[in-house]
């Protein structure tokens, strides 16, 4: 066994100590590999174990730097790779058998490394890491560096393998995705490039996968623009849009699950779906198998899922869950199951071993089986994993033998201590604990979760009984110690109980009786030393809450099992006085604490500190240490060490490995101490285990006898106290096991009843008598009134009963309270949500108008207040506008301006202006069907607005939509004030219907009619905002009224009705006032109807007996009927008169407001229908704005496409660039060596030209010679197995081939083949030329073989280059496609155009109601010729379109025609005038006149002269003119003089002319106001006149009108009420 040996060991080999590892035991979590044909290994915690399947022995491989991670094997070499699992782990390549390491990889990966492969033909080793780099690496693992490198972020990879028979093929899978790497190699350099393997539907079909870049069906649309892809639409421009795809188009694709490689360099892959895949290895192509049933089909077995698979000749092997290997026999596409074999459990990995003679098979528990293939063939199971991780482990004593272990599942395993081979193995088939083996007698205890402890027989190693088992109470046991002789057995359950329990087998493990400690015992540690006869025991427990440790030590007599009777209570309770209890705490934490032997002394490690303390401990040091586990594992569970301290087991948390180590350097004065202790207590303890041992044999038996029995007590005590507690109970039918603890506080109970029995039945005597006395009281209850009875839960009498039940209610309908407080806050939250939403941030709130008579019903525009944001923006809108509008101004006015003459610029001008206000009214009264709404119909400016034809940029868009919103805005708001102003009206009509109904209400009372009154009252959509307010009526739940709120109002009554008796005062006037005048002062008119004439008294007599004063009195008292019958008859009709007047006026009035809410109606809709067409606007400017910007990313994401494929076009070009310089180089060298081994070749004759030419010819021919290497045979039964056959030669084989050829020169070089009568000094020289030669030829092939493949990868590398070019020259031709389509799209608009709407009228039209001769279709085929016409219909319409385009171009032809025809008469007509042009005596003179500069030069000089002279005779003229204005100024200063004086002259004329007129106006005045008094006088008596006749002609027409209404009365009937 070797181990690795990494790590001084200085520390250990100063203080004289060491420890080495024995034997690992520990069982395989990943994939078990071959390291040879007869050997495997797989990791297992810090180890990795080698087995060998022959002699089973085993081999162990240490990891120094912690937990071992991935492990793979490489057959050709005998190698082992192995990552550790920390930060920046490592790979270690070890050799094997002889496990020294080879070499050391450091990569760049920072947590762990997921898988690892070698390939098999090379030195090359594939390495994947996870989480976070995801890089994929290639090694030389021989010379310990990176080839190269790729990153796939977010990819987990499950399994990587090469192809076995092509080392450049590296593929990798996981659970949604399977890629082909290729592995590229020039010269030195490598490059890794991936494909990836597009796998099929779930059902195993295949869809088309659209180009997402690129597509090709996409449809076109000549209406609404260009059809883009979906990443454009969804706005993407980076490479995420290469593979982006919506939602509806991501489908589920097969699983895949495991894959293996075939000869043919395909894939087979197995997936979680059934399916089975092909993937040729070239392209890739997939391909799904059909399986093939051959009988009924196998309903449990139906689906196979394949967990792993192994390639064989003709199929593969592939295994699942079901615990059955399959052999799937594949032929063309198509495969058929067969079973191969059946293991117990679920599969988990299979493998071949190298020759192919074995399968290996791994479980999903661990265990491993190996099936030999042959004639006969074999199935034999090399390792036996346990069922679960260990949970405990100790040693059977003496502890030099034998050890146990447990596992949670209740597995017991007997090792041996020398070699680690399993013994036997028992299951108990239990949810165990814990472990412990008696120090006194050959037995074990296990402890459980039940809270049961098993007791176990190892006497016999190989077959471990169950002798006794005791269930102590019902929480799990959680630590079971034996003291160091085996006296006691400590068993610590969760709820803080210790149970002491005899430890030996003659005792039948008596339960001695238990300790109460606190909850969350750590450890229990024992001290039993020989000279004493106590035990000393401590209990570790945590105080969470104060961060401390508590230490409670007690102490176990010797004499315990004889006097446990007296030591504890009758619940089996010992008592601290007599175990002299002690506790302590401690300032620390502490996760571990044992007593020293003398009991002294406590020992503890605290967590905080990395040593362990003691108190008054002199020295803290360390005595040795040896790592068997990591942190990575969660470190070790358990240490147990034997009696003797020769071995030491460690158990490890949570990796599933058991340790064992031993003593490599040992001695000392502990060492001495140690094994005289060790004698001591084995020379002791083996008296006693002779005698328990016995005990054994018969110990079973005695304890099913006692199990028996107990429960036979139970049972009758059980029957026993029921009977005496509840005599109704029946007997129990079925008895339970009772755990030890209840079962002695059941025994304390009984005696507690047999010791109280009297008091017991008086007690009882009195509870029925009281029972009596309370079901008398009940029926009483019964029978008194509702509100006497009393509740039923009042009649207990069991107080804290009732207080429970009060304190339970309280506590339900506080909850109940809470939880509708709560559910009334989410609802009251959620309303206050709404109405913040709906209703207050509305400016105008939503309400609806309704008429009186007409189902009618109108609603206005709910608006928002427009943001702040959204007026700046308009703002800006409106004035750039208004600057655009000012702008257009200025330039016609500048262009008119340059075409106009001066004198006619004003006039020109006033034209303009009016043009130009003829022009806006024009544009605000363009007809609507150019506006595309009917906007103007509302008064809203429509003149901002752009034309629907000029919309071409963004800007001018956005523009456009916030003025059409506005424009929105101002119907909407038009429309609110109409409805406002309606809203108001109607208020002001039932206000009138109110006032009238009044008198209408008065006048039916005064008549005694049983009408009712129309009153119209306005609803809750028409008022809203009551729907916000709860009233009271609508509460149906009763008001809660607390106690002091019901006697505040009632003294609030109280209050109120003395002070309205005290402010009323006597009452004797009120009711003099109704007993005389019935309570009023005055009779009104209204109270005729109800007056009454008294009867005179007489009247009660007879007719006979009356007076004649009674007879006059009774005529006057019929005639006054008479006349109160008549009133009565005349008041009637006028007040139903007046009713229907009024009524008449109110439905008149209400018919009005109707027709004024149909007409706002129809301006409703008016308005609706403007808000539509300015939204559809709005629409179809926004879609024209998201397709500029969908067209926008498309370019702006073929543009960066485009710059990637350039860079990439660059990169390639490097590449191709490099790769020939590398192969021009690497040529040259290849030319060299050829040319180096032609030189040898034609030189051999010059160099042995001394010697004789036969010689010459037979050296020659042996220089030719080359010996023959015999290839190492294969037997035909590997070569029938091995489904691979021969693959390619790897470098070790090159290597090896070179060698064997060197060595067979050797044998040619030999004396004995050296030709007769040669020289040895020539056969020599010989010798070496020929070895040269050798050399050189190899070197030459070597070099022919990269040189091949440099110039592969160089093609390689020239075709990536053109696919390159290639996708940049699409992306071009797509761009200039999109940039047609823009210019395109901006030109094309979409307008609204208003259309008049009418009816169709149909001719001769008859419905058809006799359908006896109609027959009935589906209605698909309706739809799919509608389909068809629609079709059509669109093509027609594209083809119109087409026609269009072609008839707008035809147009524009002509027009170019008509155009290049009128510039031709242009230049007909030019040519025309230039032949006819003018010409003048001077132009001839300046073409016939040599001299022509100095002729004019003369001519300027005479003309300068002339200047000369005129300017002369201009100063003269100016100098005269001087003179005269000097003459003319002196004139006017005279003329102003004279001017002056007759002005002051002028203003004396004024003053007499004025006065003059006064004196004349004051007479005239006098005379005016004597002809105006005189009129007035003429006036007074004119309208005195007139007014007289007015009065008689008034009083005429009243006299008329009386006759007229007279008349009329005398043609209509009465009316009267009988």
């Amino acid at each position: 066994m070797a181990q690795g040996r990494e790590r001084d060991e200085v520390h250990n080999v100063a203080l004289g100590a060491s420890l080495s590892v024995r034997w690992v035991q520990g069982f395989p979590k990943q994939n078990v590999h071959f390291v040879n044909d007869s050997t495997i290994c797989y990791p297992s915690g810090n180890f990795v174990i080698f087995i060998n399947i022959e002699t089973k022995k085993r081999t162990v491989l240490q990891c120094m730097n912690g937990i071992v991670g991935v492990v793979a094997t490489n057959i050709p070499y005998e190698v082992v790779a192995f990552s550790d699992r920390r930060l920046r782990p490592l790979i270690y390549i070890y050799n094997f058998p002889g496990l020294t390491r080879r070499t050391k990889l450091k990569g760049n990966v920072l947590l762990d490394y997921t898988l690892l492969s070698f390939s098999y033909c090379g030195t090359y080793l594939a390495s994947y890491s996870s989480l976070p780099e995801f890089e994929l690496a290639l090694w030389n693992w021989e010379s310990g560096v990176i080839l190269c490198r790729k990153l796939q972020p977010g990819v987990d990879v499950s399994q990587m393998t090469f192809n076995p028979m092509n080392w450049h093929q590296l593929c990798l899978s996981s659970p949604s995705a399977v890629t082909v790497w290729t592995i590229e190699r020039s010269n030195q350099e490598h490059y890794l490039k991936a494909k990836s393997v597009k796998l099929p539907l779930e059902d195993g079909s295949f869809f088309n996968e659209t180009d997402v870049i690129f597509p090709q069906s996409l449809p076109k649309d000549p209406i609404y623009g260009p059809v883009l892809p979906v990443s454009a639409i969804a706005g993407l421009v980076g490479e995420e849009a290469e593979t982006f795809r919506p939602k509806d188009d991501l489908y589920s694709l097969l699983h895949p699950t495991m894959h293996c490689w075939t000869p043919t360099s395909d894939l087979y892959i197995g997936c979680e779906e059934g399916h089975l895949l092909m993937v040729n290895g070239e392209n890739l192509k997939v391909t799904v198998l059909n399986k093939i049933e051959d009988g009924p089909p196998r309903v449990e077995r139906n689906l196979i899922s394949p967990v792993t698979m192994a390639y064989q000749k003709g199929g593969v092997l592939a295994s699942g869950i079901d615990g059955f290997v399959y052999s799937l026999l594949i032929k063309d596409t198509n495969y058929k199951v067969e079973d191969f074999l059946e293991v117990e459990r679920p599969v988990g990995h299979l493998m071949f071993s190298p020759s192919y003679r074995m399968l290996l098979i791994q479980t999903d528990k661990g265990s491993i089986f190996i099936y030999t293939f042959g004639e006969e063939p074999t199935f034999e199971k090399v390792l036996e994993a346990c069922d679960g991780k260990f949970q405990a482990t100790d040693f059977i004593t003496p502890g030099n033998e034998y050890c146990m272990t447990l596992t949670q599942s209740g597995e017991v395993c007997v090792w041996g201590i020398e070699d680690g081979a399993c013994v036997s193995r028992i299951y108990l088939n239990i949810q165990a604990t814990v472990l412990a083996c008696s120090p006194s007698s050959l037995s074990a205890a296990v402890g459980t979760e039940t809270g049961h402890v098993y007791f176990l027989d190892v006497r016999d190693v190989e077959s471990p009984q169950e002798v006794h088992k005791s269930f102590l109470s019902e929480s799990p046991v959680q630590h079971l110690l034996y003291d160091q002789r085996g006296m006691y057995v400590l068993v610590g359950t969760s709820e803080g109980h210790i149970f002491v329990i005899n430890a030996k087998p003659s005792s039948l493990f008596e339960i001695l009786g238990f300790i109460e400690m606190g909850k969350g015992i750590l450890q229990i540690s024992t001290v039993s030393p020989l000279e004493t006869d106590i035990v000393e025991v401590m209990v570790l427990s945590s105080l969470p809450e104060t961060r401390r440790s508590r230490l409670e030590i007690f102490s176990l007599p010797k004499i315990l099992p004889e006097v446990s009777a007296s030591f504890a209570d009758e619940r089996g309770r010992l008592r601290d006085e007599f175990i002299h209890k002690f506790v302590y705490e401690t300032e620390h934490t502490l996760s571990s604490a044992v007593l020293n032997l003398h009991s002294n002394r406590v020992y503890g490690f605290c967590n905080q500190a990395p040593y362990i303390c003691s108190y008054l401990l002199p020295e803290k040091e360390t005595f040795t240490r040896c790592r068997s586990h990591s942190h990575q594992g969660h470190g070790i569970q358990s240490v147990r060490i034997s009696l003797d301290g020769q071995s030491i087991l460690v158990n490890g948390r949570d990796d599933n490995t058991l340790a064992n180590l031993r003593w490599r350097r040992f001695g000392g004065i502990l060492a001495n101490d140690i094994l005289e202790y060790s004698q001591q207590l084995t020379t002791y303890l083996k008296t006693i285990m002779d005698e328990e041992n016995d005990y054994l044999s018969i110990a079973r038996r005695e304890s099913l006898d006692l199990e028996s029995e107990s429960e036979h007590a139970v049972t009758e005590n059980m029957q026993l106290s029921t009977d005496s507690s509840q005599e109704e109970l029946v007997k129990v039918d079925k008895i339970e096991e009772i755990p030890w603890i209840q079962q002695k506080s059941q025994e304390a109970i009984r005696n507690e009843v047999k010791l109280f029995s009297n008091k017991r039945k008086e007690i009882k005597r009195g509870i029925k008598a009281l029972a009596k006395t309370v079901l008398d009281m009940m029926e009483e209850n019964e029978a008194v009134d509702d509100i006497a009875k009393l509740e039923q839960q009042e009649f207990g009498l069991d107080l804290e009963e009732l207080e429970r039940l009060r304190n339970e209610n309280e506590q339900e309908v506080e909850k109940i309270r809470k939880d509708v407080e709560m559910q009334n806050l989410a609802k009251r939250y959620l309303a206050e949500i709404i109405k913040e939403e709906c209703w207050n941030s509305m400016a105008v709130k939503g309400r609806a108008l309704k008429c009186f008579h007409i189902p009618c019903v109108i609603e206005n525009f709910p608006m928002k207040e427009r943001t702040d944001e959204e007026l700046k923006e308009l703002k800006r809108v409106v004035q750039q506008k208004k600057i655009e509008t000012e702008c257009l101004k200025l330039r016609k006015e500048i262009v008119e301006v340059q075409s106009a003459i001066t004198m006619v610029k004003k006039h020109h001008e006033e034209e303009d202006e009016e043009e130009e206000e003829d022009g806006t009214l024009n544009d605000a009264s363009l007809p609507n069907y150019m506006l595309g709404s009917l906007s103007t119909d509302f008064r809203v400016h429509t003149s901002l607005l752009s034309s629907q034809l000029e919309l071409h940029s963004r800007e001018e868009k956005i523009n456009q939509i916030i003025l059409l919103k506005d424009i929105i805005y101002k119907v909407k708001t038009a429309f609110n004030s109409e409805f406002d102003a309606a809203y108001k009206q109607k208020e002001i009509e039932i206000a009138r219907v109110k006032e009238k109904n009044v008198r209408v209400k008065e006048i039916i009372l005064d008549l005694e009619l049983e009408e009712s009154v129309w009153q119209p009252e306005f609803e809750d959509c028409e008022k809203p905002e009551r729907t916000l307010v709860v009233k009271s009526s609508e509460i149906s739940a009763q008001r809660h009224i607390k106690p002091w709120q019901k006697a505040k109002t009632d003294l609030l009554v109280t209050r109120e009705v003395e002070r309205l008796l005290l402010t009323r005062g006597p009452d004797s006037r009120r009711r003099a006032l109704m007993d005389m005048m019935g309570g009023v002062l005055e009779v009104k008119k209204e109270d005729i109807l109800r007056m009454v004439i008294p009867q005179p008294p007489f009247m009660v007599k007879p007719d006979a007996l009356w007076s004649e004063e009674e007879r006059k009195l009774f005529k006057e008292y019929e005639k006054k009927v008479k006349e109160l019958n008549e009133e009565r008859d005349k008041y009637r009709k006028s007040l139903e008169t007046e009713m229907k007047k009024l009524q008449n006026s109110i439905q008149e009035s209400t018919q009005n407001f109707d027709e004024h809410l149909k007409r706002l109606f129809e301006r409703r809709v008016k308005a609706e229908m403007v808000v539509n067409q300015e939204e559809l606007k709005i629409n179809n400017l926004i879609f024209s704005l998201l397709l500029d910007e969908e067209i926008s990313s498309r370019e702006t994401f073929l543009n960066n496409y485009l710059a990637r494929k350039q860079e990439e076009r660059n990169q390639t070009t490097e590449a191709i660039r490099k790769s020939r310089e590398d192969l021009d180089l690497y040529k040259e060298h290849y030319d060299n060596l050829l040319a180096e081994d032609k030189v040898l070749d034609r030189s051999f004759k010059k160099e042995f030209s001394e010697i004789p030419s036969h010689q010459v010819d037979i050296l020659y021919k042996l220089f030719k010679r080359r010996p023959r290497i015999h290839k190492h045979k294969i037997h035909a039964e590997t070569t029938s197995l091995v489904p691979f056959g021969e693959r390619p030669g790897s470098g070790k084989l090159n290597k090896d081939a070179f060698a064997q050829l060197m060595k067979a020169m050797d044998d040619l070089d030999s004396i004995n083949n050296m030709p007769e009568g040669l020289d040895t000094s020539v056969w020599e020289h010989f010798c070496m030329a020929r070895r040269a030669k050798v050399e050189n030829e190899q070197k030459v092939k070597q070099k022919a073989a990269g040189l091949i493949e440099m110039v592969a990868f160089l093609r390689r590398r020239t075709e990536d280059d053109e696919k390159v070019q290639h996708e940049i020259e699409k992306v071009f031709h797509e761009l200039i496609l999109l940039q047609e389509d823009k210019v395109k799209f901006q030109l094309n608009l979409t307008i609204q155009i208003l259309l008049k709407q009418g009816q169709v009228e149909l001719e001769n039209f008859q419905l058809m109601l006799d359908y006896s001769d109609a027959i009935l279709i589906n209605k698909m085929i309706i739809e799919d010729l509608n389909s068809v016409i629609r079709t059509q219909g669109q093509k027609k319409v594209a083809s119109m379109m087409e026609s269009k385009e072609v008839h707008k171009g035809i147009f524009q032809i002509e027009w170019e025609h008509k155009k290049m025809e009128m510039e031709m008469e242009d230049l007909n007509q030019k040519a025309w005038d230039i032949q006819m042009l003018f010409f003048s005596r001077d132009r001839q003179k300046f073409l016939n006149e040599p001299n022509y500069e100095t002729l004019i030069a003369i001519q300027i000089g005479i003309m300068e002269q002339t200047i000369a002279v005129l300017d002369k005779t201009h100063k003269k003229n100016v100098e005269n003119c001087k003179k005269l204005l000097k003459k003319l100024r002196r004139y006017s200063n005279q003329k102003d003089i004279a001017n002056y004086t007759l002005g002051c002259n002028l203003r004396e004329e004024l003053v007499a002319v004025s006065e003059r007129k006064d004196i004349c106006n004051a007479i005239g005045s006098k005379l005016t106001c004597e002809k105006i008094a005189k009129e007035r006088y003429e006036n007074m008596m004119r309208q005195q006149k007139l007014t007289k006749i007015s009065k008689q002609q008034a009083e005429q027409i009243s006299i008329l009108q009386a006759e007229v209404e007279r008349l009329r009365m005398k043609t209509f009937p009465a009316l009267v009420q009988m």
